[in-house]
C-alpha cells in the first residue's frame, strides 16, 4: 500500500490538473466571449469594446483567484503527510491514473504533475528493480525464457487481467516462461516509449541472474506500436537485447493507424475553418501526443518532429520492416461473423481496422508482408475481447510453442 507521501504527491497532482484545467476553460469561453461581441469581419463600436473590457477583467479575476487557490491547495496538501492515513490503492485508481496518463499524458511529464507514470517493469503490480537480488525475490523460480507484455493506449500491466484471465499469466504457467509486464505512460511519442523501453530492456538483459535463452513479446494495441519502437532502435543502436529476441505477437496492433484518430482530426479542421467555433478546436488538441501517434501509426522522431500533429496530413511515416530476424505474429478482432459483408471485416474491432491490425498497405514499402499462417482472425470480438477469448490464447500458444 502507497505511504502518505505517495498520497499526498497524487493528489498535489490531481489539484494541479484541476487548477490548470479551470485557467484553459476560463481562457476557452473569454475567447467564444469576443468572438461573439466582436463578429469576425465587422467593425467593432465603443461600447463593443467596453464590454470586452469589463468581461476581460472578470476572466482575470477568474484565472488569479484559481491560481492563488491553487497554489494554497497544492503547499496544504504537501503538508498532510503527517495527518493522512494509508489509503488503498484499488485497481480502479490505477485505471483512472493510466487512462488519464493516456489522454494528457504528455502534458503531466512536461509539467512533472506528480499523477505522471513512469516507465517501469513490473510484476503482481510490483516494480521490478534491475538488479540481482531483486529480481531473485521477485522469481524464486526464474529462468532465462522471457515473457514480456505490453499493455495498450490508456492501459496498465494489472488490466491484462479481464474476466479472469491473464495471457501472461497464463503462457508463463504452460510455457514455462518468467512473465514481466511493462507499465508506461502512454500519452508520451510512441518512439519516446520505444526509445526507453529499449534501454530497459537492454539493462534488464544485462542484470538477469540467470543465462538468457530468449526474450518474448505479447502486445496489445499501442503496445505492439511501442515494441517495434523499441526494435526499431535497439537494432539501431546494436543493443544486446534485440539478439535474444525471438517472437513478437501483436493483438489489435494499428500498424497503420486508427480511423478515430484520423476522425479526429478531421474534427479540429472543420472547428478551425468556423469563426464562431474556432475557440472550441482548443478542446480537439487537448489529446496527447501518443494518442495523435495513433492516427497513422508513428514509430519514430522523424514521423512527428518539426510538424504540427493537429495539421491535416497525408501519412508522413518513414517505412520501417518488421525484424527480420524475429518472428512476428499479429491477430486482429472483427466485430462481425465471419460470413458477414465486407464491410462489417473493414470496421474490424470498433477501434482498429482489418487492414491496420494485419499490416496491410497498399503502398509495398509500408506493407509490412506477414508471413503466411503469422495472422488470425478472430470474428465476433472487440478490441479488448482479445485479452480475455480462450481461442485468441490458443492461437498465441501455439505460435509459441512452434
Amino acid at each position: 500500500m502507497p505511504n502518505n507521501k505517495q498520497t499526498s504527491s497524487y493528489l498535489q497532482g490531481l489539484t494541479r490538473l484541476i487548477v490548470d484545467t479551470t485557467i484553459g476553460l476560463t481562457n476557452l469561453v473569454e475567447t467564444m466571449h469576443k468572438r461573439i461581441v466582436h463578429p469576425p469581419l465587422l467593425p467593432s463600436t465603443p461600447i463593443q469594446h467596453l464590454i470586452t473590457h469589463i468581461a476581460g477583467i472578470s476572466y482575470k479575476n477568474i484565472r488569479w483567484s484559481t491560481e492563488l487557490i491553487g497554489k494554497n491547495l497544492d503547499k496544504a496538501l504537501g503538508q498532510l503527510d503527517s495527518v493522512l492515513g494509508e489509503i488503498k490503492t484499488t485497481s480502479e485508481k490505477k485505471a483512472i491514473r493510466s487512462a488519464l496518463n493516456g489522454v494528457v499524458g504528455d502534458y503531466l511529464e512536461e509539467n512533472k504533475n506528480p499523477l505522471k507514470i513512469t516507465m517501469q517493469f513490473r510484476y503482481l503490480s510490483k516494480p521490478i528493480t534491475l538488479n540481482h537480488q531483486n529480481l531473485g525475490v521477485i522469481y524464486p523460480r526464474i529462468n532465462g525464457k522471457i515473457l514480456l507484455m505490453v499493455h495498450g493506449a490508456c492501459m496498465n500491466d494489472l488490466q491484462w487481467r479481464r474476466k479472469g484471465h491473464n495471457h501472461g499469466e497464463a503462457l508463463a504457467e504452460e510455457l514455462n516462461k518468467t512473465p514481466i509486464y511493462l507499465h508506461y505512460n502512454s500519452g508520451r511519442h510512441i518512439s519516446t516509449n520505444g526509445k526507453d523501453l529499449s534501454e530497459l530492456l537492454e539493462n534488464l538483459i544485462l542484470t538477469w541472474p540467470v543465462a538468457i535463452e530468449e526474450l518474448v513479446i505479447v502486445s496489445h494495441s499501442m503496445g505492439g506500436l511501442v515494441s517495434r519502437s523499441a526494435i526499431h532502435y535497439g537494432m539501431q543502436k546494436h543493443k544486446t537485447w534485440t539478439t535474444y529476441l525471438k517472437k513478437i505477437v501483436f493483438l489489435g496492433t494499428p500498424h497503420h493507424g486508427a480511423p478515430l484518430e484520423r476522425t479526429g482530426n478531421y474534427l479540429d479542421v472543420i472547428l478551425e475553418s468556423i469563426p464562431y467555433a474556432k475557440p472550441f478546436a482548443r478542446l480537439g488538441k487537448v489529446r496527447s501526443a501518443g494518442i495523435t501517434d495513433l492516427r497513422y501509426g508513428n514509430l519514430i522522431d522523424e514521423d512527428w518532429s518539426d510538424k504540427d500533429r493537429f495539421q491535416l496530413q497525408k501519412d508522413p511515416r518513414q517505412p520501417i520492416p518488421l525484424p527480420e530476424h524475429v518472428d512476428c505474429y499479429s491477430i486482429a478482432a472483427v466485430i462481425g461473423k465471419e460470413n458477414k459483408s465486407l464491410s462489417h471485416r473493414i470496421v474490424g474491432d470498433s477501434l482498429v481496422d482489418l487492414k491496420s491490425a494485419l499490416g496491410q498497405h497498399s503502398n509495398p514499402s509500408k506493407n509490412l508482408a506477414f508471413k503466411k499462417n503469422s495472422t488470425w482472425i478472430a470474428f465476433e470480438n472487440n478490441h479488448l475481447d482479445l485479452l480475455n477469448n480462450p481461442k485468441v490464447y490458443c492461437q498465441i500458444k501455439a505460435w509459441l510453442i512452434s
